[in-house]
């Protein structure tokens, strides 16, 4: 299934993407309709409950489809404002560096890292498919682009075991982790440089984790106006996401709702030579095998 967060007439909502068109079910609408009490009133809050969630959701679309005029209960693409699958995580967004070894390559270094590289960025970093973000001119002139596949968290806990930890997945959704690279080495760090708002657009969908069976096994192309920059797989991950998870919950709990993204591969503009950075105007597409692309134009 696959799932967005939109706005629709200042209401806050999600839903599944109806089949075979570009349109979403009003489920709350339909909860509201017939009289669904127990409907989860957030995204986060229905992500909670694991993939009884996805059973939830299709037994109110079919509730709808039973209705005398079930269109009433979807929106045109069009009619929507799309907002990030998760508007805003319970904490910041956790990320992992270095996690593709060409990647690690064109930064200058030979060597994988031996343990993971992990920073956050700030839930004001989170932004949305399509959203026109602002290139901070103000404070960088090395603004990078990162093509990620990012894992939607649906159970908490902590000390996770790595053989267990699928069952803490909800779905995934595709990442743009924009970084600063000029305030990152500056100050010696990553999360100035990683965590400017809106430098965290997420989408378009969460799909859940039963339609991808192998996280591992998917293309990750990255074109910066329609020129290919990324063409990776998410197969050359060093560290898996079984890994991720049980080593990230070592030290941190994590909650439903919680995002980690699980690094790039190579092709980033600091990578190039000369080194290519965004200007106003341009356009960056992420697209990866199974779940959408996710596009914003800088300005």
């Amino acid at each position: 299934m696959k799932l967005l967060s939109f706005r629709y007439e200042d209401r806050t909502k999600f839903g599944p993407k109806v089949k075979r068109e570009d349109a979403v079910w009003d489920v709350l609408s339909i909860a509201e309709e017939y009289g669904v009490a127990d409907f989860p009133q957030t995204i986060t809050e229905g992500i909670s409950l694991g993939l009884d969630f996805v059973e939830k959701v299709r037994a109110i679309v079919e509730q709808a489809l039973q209705d005398d005029n079930p269109n009433r209960f979807k929106y045109a693409f069009t009619e929507i404002e799309w907002l990030a699958p998760i508007p805003r995580t319970p904490k910041n967004v956790l990320c992992v560096g270095k996690n593709y070894a060409d990647h690690v390559k064109e930064m200058g270094s030979d060597t994988p890292p031996e343990k993971l590289v992990v920073f956050t960025k700030s839930p004001l970093s989170i932004a949305a498919d399509e959203e026109v973000l602002p290139i901070h001119a103000d404070v960088t002139e090395n603004l990078d682009y990162e093509g990620e596949l990012a894992i939607v968290i649906s159970k908490g806990g902590r000390h996770i075991p790595k053989q267990l930890a699928y069952d803490y997945i909800f779905g995934y959704t595709i990442a743009n982790d924009v970084s600063a690279r000029d305030i990152q080495m500056d100050h010696v760090q990553y999360f100035l440089g990683k965590t400017l708002d809106k430098s965290c657009p997420m989408g378009p969908y969460i799909v859940t984790k039963d339609e991808i069976p192998n996280p591992h096994n998917l293309s990750i192309v990255t074109k910066v106006n329609d020129e290919v920059r990324q063409n990776g797989n998410t197969g050359e991950m060093i560290f898996k996401i079984d890994e991720l998870i049980a080593e990230i919950s070592k030290y941190a709990t994590l909650e439903p709702g919680d995002v980690i993204l699980t690094g790039t591969p190579a092709g980033v503009g600091k990578g190039m030579t000369p080194p290519s950075f965004l200007r106003k105007g341009d356009t960056v597409k992420i697209s990866i095998e199974g779940i959408g692309t996710l596009v914003n134009q800088f300005n």
